[in-house]
Order: structure tokens, then sequence, then C-alpha cells
């Protein structure tokens, strides 16, 4: 048990007079009035519970959609590099059984010890003797958990934790509200998305710029660290990178990907999205360490059918872990069907685009053997053979000699007849 001295500096900061208690609920309901923002109302919330228990570090984990995972979403030390990267699976380490049993846990001293409790390298904080962990609930299921730790023994009163479960209650609605008008906010961002990929499709833009957007609007739609578009080439054996807003020219320029031997090349042959949460540790994934290299973690990659054939791939990938819900995966194939519209139209637009110059090099041709046949009294046959001789001979394309021989003989009709 700890000292007497400890437990008077715990009194110290945690019995807390009934004038405080009401001044600590008054700040928590102008946080719950406040701006609808999910990171700020997380930092508040934080910063109340600071000047409550001067805790030594205080996290706080919230489910992913799915609630399979924990995920630490805010802190009051500074681990930006951790926030959105430590991850509990549900019932996992002591804040996963909080999450899972909707109850607190409150450990005076050496919490580290806790059968229940999962060490991470990346945190100091794993070294801290005191814990009190809370469930964060709405409407009767756990959203999340809180995390206070000190770095010295502390008893946690029964009227503190009574307390802070009122608190991890009051913010668990705001939680949900700011979540909720986050994911309209990100629902009217893809709409809007949407919209201008069907624009770029229609367009008369190149197939290059034309793909070029939709990375970049696919980007921004899913918040995505790097968007690509790859494409399968003639053979059906490799995929290329046609497009993607990454500044790297490492990525830009990364070898194609073989189809026999990739992710990318499964979803080809599968002609089904693949999510992967974590490409570094995928054994799978053909370029780990150039992930690593670029901060890429989890990745989603959809296939872009055509007449119920995959002609290609869009990758998404995240700087952090992420879970894709269903609805990303359906947004992404949407954007990728277009894309393969997009494609589609593109080569039809060229075939035609080829089919009219052929047919136009066709009658100049035949123009030009007119003139010949006339000029020369040649045959037909012998007057295509001079042109096509003569195309052979200067490395210059038939339609060129063709308007070569019109041009001529229509400057000598401007000169009129020889005196």
């Amino acid at each position: 048990m700890p000292k007497t001295s400890s437990k008077k500096s715990i009194n110290q900061y945690l019995n807390i007079g009934q004038a405080q208690e009401l001044e600590i609920l008054r700040k928590i309901v102008e946080i719950t009035h406040a701006e609808i923002d999910l990171q700020w109302t997380l930092d508040e919330v934080i910063r109340v519970i600071n000047e409550m228990t001067r805790a030594d570090s205080i996290f706080v984990y919230l489910f992913d959609d799915k609630r399979e995972q924990l995920i630490l979403t805010a802190s009051k030390t500074p681990h930006q590099r951790e926030l959105g990267k430590i991850v509990l699976k549900a019932g996992e380490g002591i804040a996963g059984w909080v999450a899972k049993e909707n109850k607190p846990v409150a450990i005076p001293e050496s919490a580290y010890k806790d059968p229940r409790f999962k060490h991470f390298d990346v945190l100091p904080e794993d070294k801290y003797e005191a814990l009190l962990s809370l469930p964060i609930i709405y409407k009767g299921k756990s959203i999340g958990v809180v995390n206070i730790q000190h770095k010295k023994p502390h008893e946690y009163a029964k009227s503190t934790v009574h307390l802070f479960s009122i608190i991890a209650q009051e913010i668990g609605g705001v939680i949900e509200h700011a979540r909720l008008y986050e994911e309209t906010r990100k629902k009217a961002l893809q709409l809007d998305s949407l919209v201008k990929v069907s624009q770029s499709i229609t367009s008369e833009g190149y197939l290059d710029e034309i793909l070029n957007l939709i990375v970049v609007v696919t980007a921004e739609m899913l918040n995505s660290k790097i968007c690509s578009i790859m494409i399968l080439d003639e053979k059906g054996k490799e995929l290329i990178i046609k497009a993607t807003q990454s500044l790297s020219e490492e990525y830009r320029k990364k070898p194609n990907v073989k189809v026999d031997a990739s992710i990318s090349g499964e979803v080809i042959k599968t002609k089904k999205p693949l999510a992967i949460f974590d490409v570094c540790s995928e054994k799978r994934y053909s370029y780990r360490d150039l992930a690593a290299k670029e901060g890429l973690t989890s990745m989603l990659s959809v296939p872009m059918v055509l007449k119920d054939k995959a002609i290609g791939i869009i990758n998404v990938y995240t700087k952090n872990p992420h879970q894709f819900v269903q609805e990303e995966v359906d947004v992404l194939q949407m954007v990728a069907n277009q894309a393969a519209v997009a494609i589609e139209n593109t080569k039809l637009m060229e075939q035609a685009l080829r089919a009219q110059e052929a047919l136009e090099t066709r009658k100049l041709v035949e123009r030009a053997k007119g003139i010949l046949m006339r000029l020369n009294s040649l045959s037909e046959e012998s007057a295509h053979r001079l042109i096509h001789k003569k195309s052979m001979d200067t490395c210059r394309s038939m339609r060129d000699i063709a308007e070569s021989v019109i041009l001529m003989d229509e400057l000598q009709k401007d000169k009129g007849p020889a005196r």
C-alpha cells in the first residue's frame, strides 16, 4: 500500500469539495454546449481533468466505426506521432477491459503489473504507478475510455471515480454528436467530389489530366495520404501507375506491379475490393520499405471494372491505422467505376480520331495518285508505288507526300499555262 505522505498529496489533489465539483461540472457543461469539433472537445476535456487531478498523463481512446478497436485519439502529453496509431482490440489491455465491461478500474500502484495491462514501447507512461480508467458512455454503451495516470502511487477516492464517471457520460453524447457532424461534413465532401469526378469523365480533356484530377479529388474526399490509379498493361501481366497526387518521385517511379505476385493483382483477379490495416507488416505487400519511408499504413484497393473486366485499380493509403468502413469502400468503388468509364471513353475517342485521320489520309493519297496519273501517265498502282517509295526514302508519312504533291499541283495551276 502507498505511504502516508503519498496519501496526503492525493488528498490535496483529489478530495474535491462540493463547490469545486460544481465548478468542474459547469466547465463540462460549457464544453458540451460549445462548437461541434471532436478534437477540440477532447482537448478541452483533458484540460479540465488535468486541472482537477494534476495527472501526469491523460489518454482518450475511442472505438472505431465497427467497435472492434480502441484508437488513441487524444492525450495530455505530446504524442502526435502515436495518435491514431496506438490501437487496442476490444477487451485488450486495461482500457479494452473497461470498454468491454462498461466498468471503471482504479489501481493505486504498480498498474503496469496488472495482468490486463498492455505495454507499448513508444509510451513512457507505461511505467507510471497509478491508473484510473473510465468508460465513456453513450446510450448505455461504451464508445471509448479515459485513462488518467500518475507517476507515483495514488489512491482514487470513490467520490472522485463517481465524478469522473459523470464527466465521461456527459462527454459521450458530445463525442457522438461531433462524430455525426464530421460524418455529415464528410458525406457532403464526398458528394461534391463525386460530382467533380462525373464532370471530369464527360469532359474533352486528355486522359492523363482526367486521371490526375480523379486522384486529387479522391485523396481529399477520403482523407488519404496517397491515392493512385494503376492500369493493366496490354498483356495483362503488370499494373502501371498512370496517376497519383503523391509528391514523392520515388513513389511515382516505383516499378510496375506483377499481377501474379501482389495484393493489387489479387484485386484484379477477384474483381473485389481489398483493405489492408498495415501494409508495412503485410508480407504480401511488395513495397513495404517504400511504404514505411513514405509513412503509409492502411490501404484500400478497389478494381476498375468495365463490362465485367477489371482494367485497373485505385489505391488509397492513410497515414494512421484505419479500418475502412463499407461506405468508404462503396464510395471508392463508384469513383473506380467512373474512372474506368473515363478510360474507355478516351480509348473510343482515340479510336475515332485515328479512324478519321486514316480516312482523311486515304482521301489525300487518292487525290495525289490522280494528279500523278494525270501528269505522268501512270497507272493507279504505279502512282501509289511512287508515293510509297518517296515516303520510305524521305522517312515521311504518305500523308505528307500526298499533301506535297497536291500543293505542287495547286501552285502550278496558280501560275497558269507556260508561255
